[in-house]
């Protein structure tokens, strides 16, 4: 048992072409699936249907295998730490009783700094909080830990450790796209002009601050295979999702390990000045919804999408249609989009002002009406 980016590791570095792994991640105890990983690349969508239909034909191979065993966890842990060159800090970090535990509890051991844990026992019931950093509700805890204990920062897991939160000195959130501006800055020292990957939910200041620092800015589609192939596609060094999936595939593999963003993040804020503060503090303020999402008939979510996308062109709007709608107005941007593993509406806006933000949902609202939905109550992630 353990975070899903260790199956990563062990299949890119033990003798084995392929990895699976039961998880729910943090989605509810009735969601429960497989991730699968197949010659270092993301195994999903066409890949899955061809493998049951192999299976439901019974078309496999005769003969004998062997098994072996590997303690990947130490093995692990070595290579999270191997090029760390950060400063020691005081931090908080909450597991959130998901399966990056004992991971966690090991490493910590080997930064240095002062380090103060939370809920690192597994518990898929999750008797603290939803192990789902993107929900500031479940980062109270965490950020009562840094106010008590004056600490650096805090930072966050989900229940299988792919995705991170933080908190600054202060409390403050700091989401995945403005993670991202940060992790950002020393690999464009390093690699001047190469592409960041961030996907459609992310801030237009993420992109604009990709550029200020000589990056190629691409917006991509939100999913971890997605944005892993799309790394792949075009050599990117570093890419991101708003919900706090970090990819490095400089000094890493291209995966999504939030356990490694982390201490990536200590070697950033070591090399930009020391303080998360004051880093979180000099980004510009934008207005922006958290991620709304609302249930709705499965055979009903990529068609809503559909008829808000003709409505808008015919409108003569401005539209991005990389993944679902993402509508760009004078105010800032709002963005639809089906989930790709619920049977759940996104939606998303940004703006410079509230009265801004306020225009932005409105256009949200109106456009689900002519589809004859509204913005229901919000459903887990």
């Amino acid at each position: 048992m353990g975070p899903t980016p260790m199956l990563y590791f062990a299949e890119a570095e033990l003798e084995v072409d392929g990895g699976i792994q039961i998880t729910g991640s943090h989605n509810p105890g009735n969601y429960n699936g497989f991730k699968m990983v197949m010659m270092g690349g993301a195994f999903y969508g066409q890949d899955i249907q061809t493998l049951g239909r192999m299976a439901a034909e019974g078309d496999w191979e005769e003969g004998s295998g062997t098994a072996t065993d590997a303690d990947v966890v130490d093995m692990y842990v070595d290579r999270l730490l191997q090029d760390f060159d950060g400063a020691a800090f005081r931090i908080g970090w909450d597991a959130g009783n998901g399966a990056g535990g004992e991971v966690l509890e090991r490493m910590v051991k080997l930064l240095p700094g002062e380090h103060h844990l939370l809920y690192t026992d597994v518990d898929g019931t999750f008797p603290n909080h939803h192990p789902d950093p993107t929900v500031e509700a479940n980062l109270a805890d965490l950020k009562a830990l840094v106010a008590e204990k004056k600490l650096d920062f805090g930072v966050a897991f989900d229940g299988d450790a792919d995705r991170i939160g933080a908190v600054d000195g202060e409390g403050r959130v700091i989401w995945g796209d403005q993670l991202l501006s940060i992790l950002a800055e020393p690999v464009l020292r390093e690699l001047p002009g190469s592409t960041i990957i961030a996907d459609v939910k992310a801030s237009q200041a993420l992109f604009d601050r990709i550029a200020e620092l000589g990056g190629n800015p691409v917006m991509w589609k939100t999913g971890h295979s997605l944005i892993k192939s799309k790394m792949k596609e075009t050599g990117a060094p570093l890419a991101g999702e708003m919900s706090g999936h970090i990819f490095f595939a400089h000094q890493y593999y291209g995966f999504d390990d939030a356990i490694y963003a982390a201490i990536r993040l200590i070697r950033a804020v070591t090399q930009l000045g020391g303080s998360l503060t004051e880093l979180r503090s000099a980004m510009p303020r934008m207005i922006n919804t958290p991620e709304m999402r609302f249930q709705v008939d499965e055979s009903r979510k990529f068609p809503v999408v559909e008829e808000v996308l003709e409505r808008l062109e015919t409108q003569g709007a401005r539209v991005n249609r990389t993944d679902g709608a993402r509508v760009n107005t004078e105010d800032g941007w709002w963005l639809l989009r089906a989930s790709n593993t619920q049977d759940v509406l996104v939606a998303r806006a940004e703006a410079t002002s509230a009265e801004g933000l306020d225009r932005l949902v409105a256009q949200i609202d109106e456009q689900l009406a002519h589809s004859g939905l509204q913005r229901g109550p919000q459903v887990a992630h």
